[in-house]
């Protein structure tokens, strides 16, 4: 087997790490991508991952002559460039539109989610502003009813970059938000995750607790 010719900046944690994960276990890329572990918040940057990426986020993808790919969108869309199986993104008419355009609001969805999670955890409970943290979650409320009434169908007819993005969102909202009740008010979007979890790519990449 070759050596890795790629470097994930990787934290099991980050849900658009994950994202990219579950591309390459479903790529077959796995072997061709090298991990290399960072842990950061925006108090506590990581000097290799800022010195790659200005914006000082993961995911970040080094590539074998030293460039450096920034965020999960564009790495998701260079990687899905890089093996022979049927794309991941489709590569053109309405349908690549329409499958981004899920993708983007499951992105939206977990970029809301994921503030939340840095206001609660690193802000003390004094300092947190409570209608900031109401208006995300009001993103993520008006996220999860569009796709409970217009997506499920298309989400369940291939797993592709929006089928991955958004599993990847609920996932993420189980672990930051598991008293949310989702499932509760977006039965057919609960039924389709259940199912789609139980991937080996979802299982191999599940969050630790």
């Amino acid at each position: 087997m070759s050596a890795p010719t790629m470097t994930l900046f990787h934290s099991p944690s980050s849900p658009f790490v994950r994202k990219i994960m579950v591309l390459l276990h479903e790529t077959g890329q796995l072997p061709r991508v090298a991990l290399e572990s960072v842990q950061l918040a925006p108090t506590s940057p990581h000097p290799a991952v800022n010195a790659s990426n200005p914006a000082g986020k993961i995911p970040a993808l080094r590539l074998a002559d030293g460039s450096v790919l920034y965020d999960s969108r564009v790495i998701f869309d260079y990687l899905d460039q890089q093996h022979v199986g049927e794309p991941l993104i489709p590569r053109e008419g309405s349908a690549r539109w329409r499958r981004l355009t899920l993708a983007a609001l499951a992105d939206a969805i977990l970029d809301a989610a994921v503030l939340i999670r840095y206001e609660n955890f690193l802000r003390p409970a004094d300092k947190q502003w409570r209608d900031w943290l109401d208006g995300q979650q009001a993103k993520i409320e008006r996220g999860l009813a569009e796709l409970e009434s217009h997506a499920v169908a298309e989400l369940s007819c291939h797993f592709d970059v929006a089928a991955i993005g958004v599993a990847c969102a609920l996932g993420y909202l189980d672990l930051r938000q598991p008293e949310l009740g989702w499932r509760q008010r977006q039965p057919q979007l609960a039924a389709w995750y259940a199912e789609v979890s139980q991937l080996p790519s979802l299982q191999a990449t599940q969050p630790p607790a």
